[in-house]
């Protein structure tokens, strides 16, 4: 009896037609998401207007979504483990994509927040997992740019809901931009039918053809044989209590500075969203010019999160993602002095780069971090305490706003969180990383 590693054969597997087809999906359910999430500030100054609400009341509305995203990172991060993968997907993408275009059809502000917290929860449940399930299939000598690539969509969802919102509002109406976002709930039974399942899940309910079928893509010279056996290594075997598993062996310590830096990262990812507009406002820039730095933040977004996975398949992850916040917390800086239009664009671009694109390549190095059978949870549980940062920081940096700060100390408010992120980074234990772990692909034969 053969004893076939599928975790070894998608470590050294050559790209095949498996491996596009899980970037494909994935890649598109973060452009539904980053779109889905993006929509509700495209569409915030027509929605005060037709409910007549104060900026207060509407950064409640708006704010209700990434209390949702803290439940849902949590929740379907650790339960996917448990009911496959694939099948809490698509949850997400429906709950996502209903609610959002439920969204248009309110006319109340509570009505709106509940919206938005019930779309909240598919948003935040879908990212764990679509992180994990492309970490689990790619190969291993370029697993971060394939995560990068994938979550490059985060960006694009946004730019589309810049970029189509305008039109759209005028000619139809706050809505419009909410209801269009419940299109991509047809694509949840295609989802199910050609994305594959987690390999851990499968092995755990011992569906042997599905299994055979992924190790024939990994590896095209396999052919399997009676008897044979899938396995993946003992910690990444699918455990009853996973949760638990994130502090296990010797993996407490690091599990914590991953919680640190993702708070840090996304509290600058959200106080720039938030706030980057009247910041540079403040600094002189017409408020026309507000579009062109969105769309700046976000391509350089793209171009951190895909540079980054690059450098991050080229040399140490750890090194890498240090050296980014490093740059982050310098450019988010500077953008508080007086400069040229132009040099300000180049700092903003440089700052998505080195916020919303490291956050990328951080959550592809949390995700090798965990063994498969945890990846989900692992993941889920980052995103989720470090989404209380995203919660505290339009909030945070709206009072410093309210109070009269200098425009150099809001920005230095928004850029220091990068200091203490590249710290925890470097205390990160890379000995407990699954990624150390080798095994054998093919291990005994019957005679």
């Amino acid at each position: 009896m053969r004893q076939i590693n599928l975790h070894s054969l998608a470590d050294d597997a050559r790209l095949g037609a498996l491996h596009y087809v899980v970037l494909f999906w994935c890649a598109l359910i973060i452009v539904c998401d980053g779109y889905d999430l993006a929509v509700a500030g495209i569409a915030l100054p027509s929605i005060m207007k037709e409910m007549g609400v104060n900026p207060a009341k509407a950064g409640f509305m708006v704010s209700s979504a990434l209390f949702g995203m803290m439940f849902g990172n949590i929740m379907f991060g650790t339960i996917a483990d448990r009911i496959g993968r694939r099948r809490a997907i698509a949850i997400c993408l429906t709950l996502f994509s209903v609610f959002t275009a439920a969204t248009g059809l309110v006319a109340s502000p509570f009505a709106f927040a509940a919206a938005r917290f019930m779309a909240g929860v598919g948003i935040g449940g879908v990212m764990p997992n679509v992180i994990a399930q492309m970490t689990e299939y790619a190969p291993r000598r370029i697993r971060n740019t394939m995560v990068a690539v994938m979550f490059s969509g985060y960006s694009i969802g946004g730019m589309l809901a810049a970029l189509m919102g305008k039109g759209m509002i005028e000619h139809y109406g706050w809505q419009s931009v909410f209801v269009a976002a419940g299109a991509p709930v047809i694509l949840v039974p295609l989802l199910l039918k050609w994305m594959p399942e987690s390999m851990p899940f499968l092995i755990k309910h011992d569906r042997k053809a599905e299994l055979a079928h992924i190790a024939q893509q990994f590896d095209p010279t396999y052919r399997p044989e009676p008897g044979d056996e899938y396995c993946v290594p003992n910690e990444d075997k699918v455990d009853n209590a996973p949760v638990r598993q994130l502090f296990s062996d010797g993996r407490g310590f690091s599990t914590i500075m991953f919680w640190i830096t993702f708070f840090m990262c996304l509290f600058m990812v959200y106080a720039l969203s938030s706030w980057l507009t009247k910041l540079m406002a403040n600094a002189g820039h017409s408020l026309g010019s507000a579009l062109t730095f969105v769309l700046v933040l976000n391509f350089g977004a793209v171009i951190g999160a895909i540079g980054g996975g690059w450098l991050a398949d080229t040399f140490q992850t750890k090194r890498v993602l240090i050296l980014m916040y490093l740059l982050a917390a310098v450019s988010i800086t500077v953008l508080g002095h007086a400069m040229p239009i132009a040099w300000s664009l180049v700092l903003v671009g440089l700052a998505g780069a080195t916020t919303i694109g490291t956050q990328i390549v951080n959550c592809a190095y949390a995700s090798q971090f965990y063994p498969m059978a945890i990846r989900s949870t692992g993941v889920g549980w980052t995103l989720g305490v470090g989404r209380s940062g995203a919660i505290l920081a339009p909030i945070v940096i709206g009072i410093l706003v309210e109070i009269g700060l200098p425009l150099e100390q809001n920005f230095m408010a928004i850029g220091l969180p990068a200091l203490v992120a590249a710290f925890a980074v470097g205390l990160i234990d890379r000995r407990r990383s699954a990624e150390q772990s080798s095994s054998v692909v093919y291990e005994g034969r019957s005679s």
